[in-house]
């Protein structure tokens, strides 16, 4: 089982201060197509602002994305994958929290984050491989009836 470490290694990282407004996180998020951001303060994790934010905590309540500002709005319990967990571990920390987007913290510090996307990609590769090995063993298996 692949580990989470392995999965966000290379990947760049992304993240906003608190005191940026919902506009600009959310242009940021759009540039680099992603659905969360993590919030940093003095370089430590102070929450994690996603789409899900953006409708329940903007759209929904009317703010003005241009003065709002993501401390105010981001999602601050937050619950976080560590490198060495494997992809069940952080599958099973977003349905229990209903979230698609898990920081990945380690001593301390942000060094990643890992999506539900990410997850399935590797799940779905996984059974890729699975169904050509399969296919190849049916395919070119000896004929032991004649």
């Amino acid at each position: 089982m692949r580990q989470i470490g392995e999965i966000i290694e290379g990947h760049p990282l992304f993240h906003v201060p608190s005191t940026s407004t919902v506009r600009d996180a959310a242009r940021a998020m759009s540039e680099r197509n992603i659905g969360a951001i993590a919030v940093l303060d003095s370089g430590k994790l102070v929450g994690i602002f996603s789409e899900r934010d953006v409708l329940t905590r903007i759209v929904a309540e009317g703010r003005n994305a241009e003065e709002t500002r993501v401390g105010s709005v981001m999602t601050k319990d937050i619950i976080v994958a560590a490198p060495a967990d494997d992809i069940n571990d952080a599958l099973q920390k977003m349905h229990e929290c209903n979230c698609r987007h898990l920081p990945v913290v380690q001593g301390g510090n942000l060094v990643g984050m890992i999506s539900i996307r990410d997850l399935l990609r590797v799940d779905d590769d996984a059974n890729r491989a699975k169904a050509t090995f399969l296919r190849e063993l049916v395919t070119y298996s000896p004929d032991y009836e004649t």
